[in-house]
C-alpha cells in the first residue's frame, strides 16, 4: 500500500506535483495516517508555498 510520505518523496525528488500525485495524497488523506505521513505532507505543503515544487495543477490555471 502507497503511504503519503512516498508520494511526497518522488515529488520532492523530481521538485514537482502532478495533477496524478495530488489526487492520490487527496485519497490517502481521506485514511488513516501515521504522524510520519503527517510530517511528509507538511513538508511538501511548505515547499510548494516556498516554491521549491511546482505544481502542475496551477500550471493549468496560468495557461
Amino acid at each position: 500500500m502507497t503511504r503519503i510520505r512516498d508520494v511526497v518523496q518522488k515529488v520532492l525528488a523530481t521538485g514537482y506535483l502532478t495533477v496524478e500525485a495530488e489526487n492520490q495524497l487527496r485519497q490517502l488523506l481521506t485514511t488513516r495516517y501515521d504522524v510520519e505521513d503527517l510530517n511528509a505532507f507538511m513538508t511538501l505543503q511548505e515547499a510548494a508555498m516556498s516554491g521549491k515544487v511546482k505544481q502542475e495543477s496551477r500550471e493549468r490555471c496560468e495557461i
